[in-house]
């Protein structure tokens, strides 16, 4: 993502935008992993909860490695939150369960960013033609900028970490659907797995300027927005 950035070619811009983006993405990482904490204490693991970890306090949840990934490449990871599946009443339902959350919370916050976006779009679209304010349409447009970051960067972490492979959320709501001896089978080759999955991401974006996650985002944030900011930028020129 950063590398997008740079190649803007406007350094006011792309400082604007990395400094919107860093919230953004701190916010998104938090908000998974919180999901995923708490939906483990409503199976009855307190193991998070204990922890401290059910806090959007991004402090509790950076893993560094993973948000430089993030900012730069536009995919990555926050520290997990952990789990102890013994506590689960049932253990595959309670580890489905506790997986789909992270993704979930990030589809809400994207859908829910999505939808402001549109609206944002249709109310700069508005007043870059009407207005003289140089102030409004700038902020009009940074607030723009801002919604869709948002709905942006939660649409790639919530179809990243959908992957039905080890480590990711995807391959543990898998576990409801296999047998625990496949499941079992395939995990013990996650950090193999992880490490390819992370070379395939990073050759298609140096070498092809290509991300699959970012690809999905983009089409979902417009799936969503698009309509959205017709309907109301008819209602804002009918209000003139």
């Amino acid at each position: 993502m950063l590398l997008t950035l740079l190649s803007g070619g406007n350094l006011k811009n792309t400082v604007i935008s990395l400094l919107i983006s860093l919230p953004v993405i701190l916010f998104a990482l938090s908000v998974h992993e919180v999901a995923h904490g708490f939906a483990a204490y409503k199976c009855g693991d307190r193991t998070a909860y204990n922890l401290g970890r059910l806090t959007l306090n991004p402090l509790k949840h950076l893993d560094p490695m993973g948000f430089l990934c993030m900012l730069v490449f536009g995919f990555g990871w926050a520290k997990p939150v952990p789990v102890n599946t013994r506590n689960f009443e049932n253990h595959k339902r309670g580890m489905a369960i506790t997986a789909a959350a992270g993704p979930a919370a990030n589809l809400v916050i994207g859908t829910v960013s999505a939808v402001l976006y549109g609206i944002c779009l249709a109310w700069y679209s508005f007043v870059f033609f009407s207005a003289e304010s140089e102030f409004l349409i700038m902020l009009a447009y940074w607030c723009t900028q801002l919604c869709f970051m948002s709905a942006f960067l939660n649409f790639v972490y919530m179809v990243f970490n959908l992957i039905p492979i080890p480590p990711f959320d995807g391959s543990r709501i898998a576990l409801a659907f296999l047998p625990e001896r496949t499941y079992f089978g395939i995990m013990k080759y996650e950090r193999q797995i992880m490490l390819g999955l992370l070379v395939v991401l990073l050759v298609l974006s140096y070498a092809f300027d290509f991300s699959p996650f970012g690809f999905l985002a983009e089409r979902l944030t417009d799936l969503i927005s698009r309509p959205i900011a017709e309907l109301f930028l008819r209602l804002f020129v009918k209000g003139l």
